[in-house]
């Protein structure tokens, strides 16, 4: 995969990463972005990151700005260093993709980069900056992290709680057991591991769902969290081991908080829109990625300065645009994807009602998400399946006879078809791997994994065939 600068920074296979590269793209970046008094630099644990963050951190010092090493930290606390310290920030990392992989996500002083962004540092490749030799210091972005979230929370927030921990060799397995410990929870580590395992928590393969069943009755929890690798996505099985899909955690942070206006991906659960259970003013749908997300958010923030907006995605992946108010003290705007919101959240907010997780769930309007992968598939071959359906009607009638009727078509980002009896299956190219991604939603659990299921299975047969 040669390397693409995207909706999730710079992504490709290590081999391809060269110093030249990453130096060429950390260089752009200071060229085109601002960048306050200092770059701040992080890293997750895959095998080259370290390499990698000496090399940005070297282009950044060469360019005559300082750089600030925090080490390996969750990409969310990255940013929250980097914000505070009105500085711009580098982090090295692939997210949930293989180690054969890897990439760099980009800050500005006041957040994630923008669309806008990123075609200015394409546009500046190849420049050069010069200077005296930028300062290096170091910081401990994690432990700021973890304040966050304790004093927002309080000692009593998870009281009780056996929580299980499944550490791997997300970059956040070690403040997850800090910070629930702190909530008054039992942390149980599980399952960490020295090799780095890429963890996609839109799409756990079934020997790792397989895996979960055991840890509960081993460990006797009433919940098993988890990230991703650089730890801005969450994942959580609820008493009921069922793993709670990432955008229902967005939904409920977002009740929880007391957010009312929503901007999600096209892609996101409907409930949010549904009668029962969630009543919010408005809700912004939008192309999947954060950078989209973000766009809807300040255009609403625009609007109305004091708007109470959070966003996520369907990976869980939480965006909070306002001064919140939770259990035991404020939470200051973090408008980057972020684990441990989503997670915590929901969990304390059905601590406090004295029920189980999975009774809050069931509580919810009943609309079921399920989401997963074919991996091998190049973009340009899924992108023009999806031009083919989306331009042919009889075609695309045709591929989606096996589930009746077709009512809606949205192209939003990809191809989003919804059915007479209500079902949706949304087919999509991943932007930044080898992978062809199908989401569906219905009004049974079972019936949005059984769709997931075909359509994949359907997808390789026919992209292979």
């Amino acid at each position: 995969m040669a390397p693409k600068f995207g909706t999730s920074g710079l992504r490709g296979l290590v081999v391809e990463l060269t110093e030249e590269l990453v130096r060429d793209y950390v260089t752009a970046f200071l060229c085109a972005c601002p960048y306050g008094d200092a770059v701040h630099v992080g890293r997750d644990l895959r095998p080259s990151s370290p390499q990698i963050a000496e090399w940005v951190i070297a282009a950044v010092r060469d360019a005559g700005v300082d750089a600030v090493d925090c080490g390996v930290v969750p990409t969310p606390a990255l940013a929250l260093s980097s914000l505070e310290a009105g500085a711009g920030a580098v982090m090295v990392t692939g997210s949930h993709i293989p180690a054969d992989r890897n990439g760099l996500k980009f800050y500005v002083p006041t957040g994630e980069i923008s669309k806008e962004d990123e075609v200015r540092i394409n546009a500046a490749l190849g420049g050069a900056l010069s200077g005296a030799p930028g300062a290096l210091s170091t910081a401990d972005a994690g432990a700021a992290y973890v304040a966050r979230y304790t004093q927002a929370f309080g000692r009593e927030a998870l009281a009780g709680l056996r929580v299980g921990v499944y550490q791997h060799s997300s970059v956040a397995r070690d403040i997850m057991v800090e910070v629930v410990e702190a909530l008054g929870a039992t942390a149980l580590p599980i399952a960490r591991s020295d090799t780095f395992i890429p963890v996609d928590t839109e799409a756990l393969d079934p020997e790792t769902k397989r895996l979960f069943a055991g840890w509960f009755a081993d460990h006797r929890l009433d919940v098993l969290i988890s990230t991703d690798g650089d730890a801005d996505r969450p994942m959580v099985v609820d008493d009921a081991q069922q793993v709670v899909p990432g955008d229902v955690l967005g939904a409920v942070t977002a009740r929880a908080l007391g957010a009312r206006v929503i901007c999600t991906p096209v892609s996101s659960n409907t409930m949010i829109e549904a009668e029962g259970g969630f009543a919010f003013d408005a809700i912004h749908r939008t192309k999947i990625g954060s950078p989209f997300v973000i766009a809807a958010m300040e255009e609403a923030l625009r609007d109305n300065p004091a708007a109470r907006v959070a966003g996520y995605e369907a990976n869980g992946g939480f965006l909070l645009g306002f001064n919140a108010d939770a259990p035991a003290g404020k939470l200051a705007p973090l408008m980057t994807r972020d684990c441990l919101l989503p997670i915590l959240a929901p969990l304390g907010a059905a601590r406090a009602a004295d029920k189980p997780l999975s009774a809050l769930l069931d509580a919810l309007p009943p609309r079921f998400t399920a989401a997963d992968r074919i991996q091998g598939i190049e973009s340009e071959i899924s992108k023009t399946f999806i031009a083919s359906l989306s331009s042919d009607a009889a075609a695309r009638a045709a591929f989606f006879a096996d589930t009746g009727d077709i009512a809606e078509v949205d192209e939003t980002d990809g191809l989003r078809v919804t059915f007479a009896t209500g079902d949706v299956v949304h087919l999509r190219p991943s932007g930044n791997a080898p992978e062809f991604r199908c989401y569906a939603e219905a009004s049974t659990r079972e019936t949005a994994s059984a769709l997931v299921e075909s359509y994949l299975a359907k997808l390789g047969e026919t992209l292979s065939a």
